[in-house]
């Protein structure tokens, strides 16, 4: 029997090929299917509600895109949001210089107790938000709490966390506080992966700690600094569990559009406007990923 031309002839490794992609498929799959009910059909239901408007008369009536051109003319959407964005410049760089600063003093190996101060910077962000802002605004308390007890302390009013002017600022002070050890820890992580050999060589070199700092490690925390930044950004446009919170203990100051994430939520539950609430929600959540983006390639601009 001749043997079969080259073009016909089987590969060797073609069994092993097929089956290495069969298995592949057989772990991506289940990854996939989740990606699409979590994710995938969410995102769709909710571009297929914003279509629609919710009525008493009439019932759910399509409207195309008159519920987009509604938000952006709505002034309690632009409240909310406005006041993220504030939210978001102030307390971000903050936040993320902290983490820095206890990353970098981490890492310098010449701080005392460096894991248990790594621990304890940590262990809040393992405290569930509902709990962290339940805990915080029982000590923001003029009556009951720290606050209080400081002010009856001093003879006058030192702290005021739950006046109007204050109430962001006490907001952004219980995040910082969730996340900052978050953020350190992906900072830290960063600056470990620097190799020892190039502080050896800068050493030789005659270099001081303040230069080690500026010269190798703040451009090695660069990348982790721009993920570190994204993912606050994310956050700060989803600001819903303090606030929230804190308007049991203070409803004359946090307003039903507190937040876009709070109006959406009220919209939704109590006043039955599911349709235009999915609408906020698309809305913030493509200015969210805009400015994400435009961060994002900022920063990979930089490192290039």
């Amino acid at each position: 029997m001749s043997a079969l031309p080259p073009a016909t002839r089987p590969r060797p490794g073609g069994r092993l090929t097929a089956r290495v992609s069969r298995a592949g498929a057989g772990f991506v799959t289940p990854f996939l299917i989740a990606f699409a009910l979590v994710f995938i059909a969410p995102l769709a239901y909710s571009l297929y509600l914003s279509l629609f408007r919710n009525q008493l008369v009439g019932g759910t009536q399509f409207v195309g895109l008159d519920n987009y051109a509604a938000v952006f003319v709505d002034p309690k959407f632009w409240d909310g949001a406005l006041r993220v964005m504030l939210f978001l410049a102030v307390q971000v760089p903050i936040m993320l210089a902290i983490a820095l600063v206890a990353a970098l003093a981490i890492d310098s190996g010449r701080l005392h107790g460096r894991r248990l101060f790594r621990i304890g910077l940590f262990l809040p962000y393992a405290v569930p938000g509902v709990v962290a802002a339940m805990m915080w605004g029982f000590m923001y308390s003029d009556r009951i709490g720290l606050t209080g007890s400081l002010n009856d302390l001093a003879g006058f009013d030192l702290l005021a966390p739950y006046a109007k002017h204050w109430l962001l600022v006490s907001i952004g002070n219980i995040v910082t506080w969730e996340f900052v050890g978050y953020n350190m820890l992906i900072l830290y992580s960063a600056l470990k992966n620097v190799p020892t050999e190039t502080y050896e060589a800068a050493a030789i070199d005659g270099a001081d700690q303040f230069r080690i700092v500026r010269h190798i490690k703040l451009p090695a925390v660069r990348g982790a600094l721009v993920i570190a930044t994204v993912f606050s950004i994310i956050g700060s446009f989803q600001l819903f569990n303090e606030p929230q919170i804190l308007k049991g203990l203070v409803p004359n100051l946090i307003s039903t559009s507190y937040t876009p994430n709070i109006y959406a939520y009220t919209l939704s539950f109590q006043g039955n406007q599911v349709s235009y609430a999915a609408t906020v929600a698309i809305v913030m959540g493509v200015i969210t990923a805009g400015i994400a983006y435009l961060v994002q390639l900022r920063g990979m601009r930089r490192d290039s």
